[in-house]
Parts: C-alpha cells; sequence; structure tokens
C-alpha cells in the first residue's frame, strides 16, 4: 500500500511531498511525489522513522506505581508497552537497575529486578513493540556481577550499561543538591542526609579492589557474548577514558562538556535524554542537551524517563541542527540503531521494515500513528486508511 502526500524523513534529506510504498512487513518503494490512489495521505503530516530508545526507566514505575503497591507484571508490562507505542517508539529497551541499595529499595533487587526482565522477554509475542532489555549494574555492588552474568548467558539482556551513582563524582557531583534530594525523599533531617550521603561514598572507597575486578569481568563477559557496554553519567576525560578501555561504546548522559567532548574524540556515541533536550536542561544541573547538540557532541536522544518527550525534543533539535529535521531524527532512530548494531532498522530505506511515526509539529507535536513492521500498532484515530469506514454512530 502506498502512504503518499507526507514530508518523509529520509537519512540525509526530507522530501516535502513525498511517499512511501509498504509490501508486508518492509518498504518496497520511495517516491518524491505523491501518488494517486493511495491508501492512505499525508496531507503534508511527517513521517519519519520509528524511534529506537535505548534507555527508558519507566518499566519500574508502571509495575509499582506507588510506593509499595505493586500490580501484577502482566498489566505493568501492558502499560508500558502502550505507552511507548503511543510515543512512537518501536523498539524500546527497559533499563532496569541491579542496586538493592538504592532510594527505589526492593524494586531495584537482584530478584525483583531478574523477575520483571524475564516476564518482559516471556511476553514479547504479544506486545507491539519490540521490547529489549538494559540492564544497568551498579558498580558498587559486586554481587550484581553474577546476576548479569546468568541474564546475558541465557540471552535475557541486549545491552548493559555501567553506573555508578557514588556522590561526589558523576551524576551527583554536587553535594549540596543530593543532600537536599535525599533529605526531601528519605525525609531525614539535614544532619541524617549528609551522614548518609558520607557513608556511600565511604562505601565505595573501601570496595575499590573489587570494583575494579568487577569491571573487567563485565567487560569481558559483554564483548564474548556481542552485548553493547555502555558507560553512565560520564563526568571526567579520564572516567571516558576508563570506560573506553573496558570496551564501552556509548557514553550515557555525560554531566560534562568535557567528558562529552572526549567521549567523541575517543569514538564513543554520546546518548543523552529527550526530557532535558525538550526543557533545556537537566533536572540534575548537569550537561544540557541542547547545549550538547549545539556544540555537536549529541548523537542519541533516549527516554529516559518520559517517551512522549522524543517527538518533541526532535521538533525542536530540527530548528538548530545543520540538516534539519533529517538530522534530529538520526538521533532518536539511525544513531541509535547503529550504536546497538540494529543494522535492519532506524531508517525510511527499501528494504528495511516499515518502522513508522506519523506525527504532527503543531504546537510541542504529537503522534498520531505508529506503525511497526507494517502494521498500525496506535493511532489517535485521525488516521484512517481508505479500507477502514468510519464508525457509524447507533441513535
Amino acid at each position: 500500500m502506498w502512504l503518499s502526500d507526507f514530508r518523509v524523513v529520509l537519512p540525509e534529506a526530507v522530501l516535502p511531498r513525498g511517499s512511501v510504498r509498504i509490501e508486508g512487513e518492509r518498504i518496497a518503494e520511495i517516491a518524491a511525489h505523491p501518488v494517486p490512489g493511495a491508501a492512505l495521505e499525508g496531507d503534508g503530516l511527517i513521517l519519519m522513522p520509528g524511534f529506537i530508545d535505548m534507555h527508558g526507566d519507566m518499566i519500574e514505575r508502571e509495575v509499582e506505581p506507588r510506593p509499595n503497591v505493586r500490580m501484577p507484571l502482566e498489566l505493568g508490562l501492558h502499560d508500558l508497552d502502550r505507552r511507548l507505542k503511543v510515543a512512537g517508539v518501536t523498539t524500546g529497551y527497559a533499563a532496569v537497575s541491579f542496586n538493592p541499595k538504592s532510594a527505589y529499595g526492593h524494586m531495584r533487587s537482584y530478584e525483583h529486578s531478574k523477575e520483571m526482565l524475564r516476564a518482559l522477554k516471556a511476553m514479547r509475542p504479544e506486545l507491539k513493540v519490540d521490547h529489549r532489555v538494559h540492564a544497568r549494574f551498579e558498580v558498587n555492588y559486586p554481587n550484581a556481577l553474577a546476576v548479569v552474568e546468568e541474564l546475558i548467558a541465557d540471552g535475557t539482556v541486549d545491552l548493559v550499561s555501567l553506573t555508578d551513582h557514588t556522590p561526589g563524582q558523576g551524576q551527583y557531583r554536587d553535594l549540596e543538591r543530593l543532600t537536599e534530594r535525599t533529605r526531601l525523599e528519605q525525609g531525614l533531617s539535614d544532619r541524617e542526609a549528609r551522614a548518609a550521603v558520607q557513608a556511600r561514598i565511604a562505601e565505595k572507597q573501601r570496595q575499590a579492589g573489587d570494583l575494579a575486578a568487577t569491571l573487567r569481568a563485565i567487560s569481558a563477559t559483554c564483548a564474548a557474548h556481542g552485548i553493547a557496554l555502555a558507560s553512565h553519567d560520564d563526568d571526567t576525560v579520564d572516567k571516558v577514558a576508563l570506560m573506553q578501555s573496558l570496551g564501552a561504546t556509548i557514553s550515557e548522559f555525560p554531566v560534562t562538556p568535557e567528558a562529552a567532548g572526549a567521549a567523541r574524540t575517543r569514538g564513543l556515541l554520546t546518548a543523552m535524554g529527550a526530557p532535558n533536550a525538550l526543557r533545556g536542561e537537566s533536572y540534575s544541573g548537569n550537561l544540557s542537551a541542547r547545549d550538547a547538540h549545539a556544540a555537536g557532541l549529541l548523537d542519541i536522544l533516549a527516554a529516559d524517563y518520559h517517551p512522549s518527550a522524543i517527538l518533541p525534543a526532535v521538533l525542536i533539535l530540527a530548528k538548530s541542527d545543520p540538516q534539519g529535521l533529517s538530522g534530529a531524527a538520526r538521533l532518536a532512530s539511525a544513531n541509535p540503531a547503529r550504536a546497538l548494531g540494529l543494522s535492519d532498522r532506524g531508517e525510511i530505506a527499501t528494504g528495511k521494515p516499515a518502522d513508522l511515526v506519523i506525527a504532527d509539529d503543531t504546537g510541542v507535536g504529537h503522534v498520531r500513528a505508529t506503525v511497526r513492521n507494517g502494521r498500525k500498532i496506535f493511532s489517535d484515530g485521525s488516521i484512517l486508511l481508505r479500507a477502514e469506514a468510519p464508525r457509524r454512530e447507533h441513535a
């Protein structure tokens, strides 16, 4: 079937009144002009590649929407699927942490995280989005090593990131900001919050030897199984160099311009949050995604904690991107595909899967419909194929 008269976003250009023909699950033909009798008339809407989200933190909150209020995994995973497809995501990596001492407590315990990931893998055939697993390994807790090795060996994990949330570096370089956040989140006095932060720093120092061994083991396991490895919250040139030496090819959420620049120099792709790009600032007070983009240091947009921010972020960055909408769209499609080894997707091109987003750019922008493998998996009701007659209202 033909989708006609769209602003078709190709890897290097936009066809102002282009058309795309879908045969089965794949893109069969692309035309630079409208096609008469098409199954769907775009009337100037945007047609871009389906979004590939390499880091989405939503799964935990879908399963437990309030502290200690746990929903059935099946319900939570269907809700996650719905949330992603409405945002235009066709391939999504659920980022699950193994860090039982985090503020999220049991939600990031080894057993609970394993249970969520295995449930997600088991449900993949009935979900609409292509769901994959991003295991976030907190390097300060070496006992998680055996769990991650187990999940990689049985095919549950598709991406691993090495995270370090020790106060005083990375995401939490600003100790005063972290102390205040700890006080509010845990209901502590200022003195108690400061003591908690210092205890975390002391624990990191005690585990320094184990940490180095853990990093090497994780790196070797990922390399042996062909799993992409990402660093997280790089804040210094030295940390980027260390992560690259361990085999990291992606620098997630670099927190300083210096770290982002070092990642670029060393050939790592940088990933930052779409909410950061949309708002123009990091909620942690770190590097702005817009500033990184303006400096030519942003490669990938990730949902982070809010997938609906991806389209608006792409549209905002398109205004300043040297290649306009094509360049900005690559941040959420072709670039993450390349970083994650997904050579079969990420762009509108003949022979590629028909993973597509139909959107408008009014206001902040809205996803009108999402297509995966040639099948519509979401529509807001405004997009009708010629074969779909409007429902008749009964008197």
